[in-house]
């Protein structure tokens, strides 16, 4: 992380069956930078690691920070650190806020879709749309109604009324009906949807099917998706500003590549899910396998996330 924040745990809490709120203040009790709905921070974890949570409180409540980490188990340590490692009075690094998820605040309504732990940013464009007084629905799905994260805090908000609950074990008439839960688009209506792959993706299929325009469904994956194994054989990357020519084999990232080679690209999540690695490419054809750009500008093939993002040509010529 290039600008660093330290920040103290002041309260450590249970939001869900697995999982746990942590409020951050600044650790010498300054305000902290503003932040708006749909922002993430990096953060430091013992044993090296990054990680990225979205911040879920009310942006107006810049004397803290509120994020939600799942506990999960397959995750590459990022949660189990926080979950067991992680205790209220600690000190932690964190960056400033980012945001490549933004509410349009001009929308006539917005529709919320989350799916389990995808609910924190979408829970601070709740809050933020309530005090614009704004029309919006949240619709908030899980698996049990207990593993169901900040159920407590949206059904006592003054907002309740327009969140609704979706369970995989609640009757049957309680289950999200996708098609009918977005209708038929319209100028000025948004659609956010916030979690896992499979989730994001039914929910964009249907919006397509209903022929949504683009630009009126915002997206954020929470976790990348299985990287598909890399097809035999390598290919290099020439960096135009040194004329330096790398090559990278099928078992390692263009990342990984450069890094062995001295040339470190910065990167956070890994997973291309971020976007913070971001690197222009000026000739080559692209594998792009990340979760970050969207499909118009993947078709573009003028940048690419090398944290897990590939080539189909021999070679990519990067603006590095």
């Amino acid at each position: 992380m290039s600008a660093v924040l330290a920040v103290r745990v002041a309260r450590k809490t249970v939001e869900a069956e697995g999982v746990a709120g942590f409020r951050l203040v600044a650790a010498d009790g300054a305000r902290l930078p503003p932040f708006a709905p749909g922002a993430h921070i990096d953060v430091a974890l013992p044993g090296g690691l990054v990680r990225q949570y979205s911040l879920c409180n009310l942006p107006s409540q810049d004397e803290h920070y509120e994020i939600g980490v799942l506990r999960d188990t397959a995750s590459r340590g990022g949660s189990l650190a926080m979950h067991d490692a992680v205790h209220e009075g600690a000190v932690l690094n964190i960056s400033p806020p980012r945001n490549h998820f933004p509410l349009d605040e001009g929308a006539t309504h917005s529709l919320l879709l989350a799916g389990g732990i995808g609910v924190t940013p979408l829970l601070s464009m709740a809050q933020r749309l309530a005090a614009l007084g704004a029309d919006f629905s949240l619709h908030c799905c899980s698996r049990t109604a207990a593993r169901a994260p900040y159920r407590r805090r949206l059904q006592g908000s003054a907002f309740a009324a327009k969140v609704f609950f979706h369970h995989d074990d609640g009757p049957p008439a309680q289950r999200l009906d996708l098609a009918a839960t977005l209708g038929q688009p319209a100028p000025g209506k948004h659609l956010y949807v916030c979690g896992p792959q499979g989730f994001l993706e039914a929910v964009r299929a249907t919006a397509r099917e209903l022929q949504w325009a683009e630009a009126q469904v915002h997206f954020e994956y929470f976790a990348g998706a299985a990287t598909p194994a890399a097809e035999p054989g390598d290919f290099e990357v020439e960096l135009r500003n040194s004329g330096r020519v790398v090559r990278v084999p099928a078992s390692l990232s263009v990342v990984d590549a450069l890094a062995a080679e001295g040339v470190a690209i910065p990167v956070s999540c890994a997973q291309g899910v971020c976007g913070t690695c971001l690197t222009r490419v000026l000739c080559g054809d692209i594998d792009h396998r990340d979760l970050y750009l969207t499909p118009a500008e993947q078709a573009a093939n003028d940048q690419f996330l090398p944290c897990c993002s590939r080539a189909r040509s021999a070679r990519l010529v990067l603006d590095l």
